[in-house]
């Protein structure tokens, strides 16, 4: 398959496109470095492009057979005005100009990226593709980055919608982050800890990306969460033990909302998010729960 790839030397989209060059499949990448972080292959081609506005890039968009949309600034970081803008313009804009880019009569694949965070603050119930979305500054970009990529199934094109959860692997991502206040000897639950903590190894999320991309029947929105849903503390707790540190010292709310803001606020929330639809289609997971997938992680 001709395959093209937005966000695809990001910590997702690198190891996306590793496993469908492995696979023997042509995909061209499109990042905002000028210069490719990839490996060399011959059957890579970079472009280096704002999505976020309409270029030259759109005219590879009608040749491919699948368009895996994973463009997206981090939302780890202060959420400044300016920065909340660049947030949703990253992944609102960059879908729409793709749909644009799709002929009118379209035979392709899309699947592409959206969040747990759709759901917005949860409480102790599930959450299924079918839930309801939230209200917050997540949510929102969510269900305007969803729509964007909806309007592909007008022109033809199979739309598949994946909501991420945290993702956990090894090299970076959020783990990098997560793992140094741990192996410091500093790290413990946020906040009370009670929130749910939606999270999936990155072999499952590459492996359930390419199970729908080979899936003709599968269509629609997509959990991308693990299996077992586990509160933050006892995310802390386990990766605490998985690094053979102490995991007994909690950031306080209070410090999290004066230090970070509404991003703060955010991470004091949580969805407990099921990959109903995943289960339903026959995906299996090869890490359905927390302790096997950190141990694999961290090499402990």
């Amino acid at each position: 398959m001709k395959i093209l790839i937005t966000g695809g030397t990001g910590f997702v989209g690198s190891a996306v496109c590793h496993r469908l060059l492995e696979m023997g499949h042509e995909v061209t990448v499109i990042g905002s470095s000028s210069r490719c972080r990839l490996a060399p292959h011959p059957h890579l081609t970079y472009i280096s492009a704002d999505t976020t506005r309409p270029g030259a890039w759109q005219q590879r968009v009608a040749e491919q057979d699948g368009i895996i949309n994973l463009a997206g600034r981090s939302v780890f970081n202060l959420w400044t005005e300016s920065y909340k803008k660049a947030i949703y313009d990253s992944r609102v804009l960059t879908t729409r100009n793709l749909v644009d880019a799709l002929p009118a009569s379209s035979e392709a694949v899309l699947l592409s990226a959206s969040a747990a965070g759709y759901y917005g603050a949860g409480d102790d119930g599930e959450r299924t593709e079918t839930s309801a979305p939230g209200d917050d500054f997540l949510a929102r970009v969510c269900r305007d980055w969803e729509a964007e990529a909806n309007r592909a199934a007008d022109k033809g094109a199979r739309v598949v919608v994946m909501r991420f959860g945290v993702v956990l692997g090894k090299g970076g991502g959020a783990m990098a982050t997560m793992a140094t206040p741990f192996k410091l000897g500093l790290g413990g639950p946020i906040g009370s800890g009670q929130q749910w903590f939606p999270w999936i190894h990155l072999d499952d999320l590459v492996n359930a990306l390419l199970f729908l991309l080979g899936a003709e029947e599968c269509r629609g929105p997509f959990n991308f969460t693990a299996p077992e849903s586990v509160r933050q503390k006892e995310f802390a707790r386990a990766l605490g033990g998985a690094l053979h540190r102490p995991a007994c010292l909690p950031v306080p709310a209070m410090v999290m909302k004066l230090a970070l803001g509404e991003f703060g606020r955010s991470l004091l929330q949580g969805q407990k998010v099921v990959p109903r639809a995943l289960t339903d289609s026959g995906f299996l997971f090869t890490y359905p729960e927390l302790q096997p997938a950190l141990r694999e992680i961290v090499g402990g």
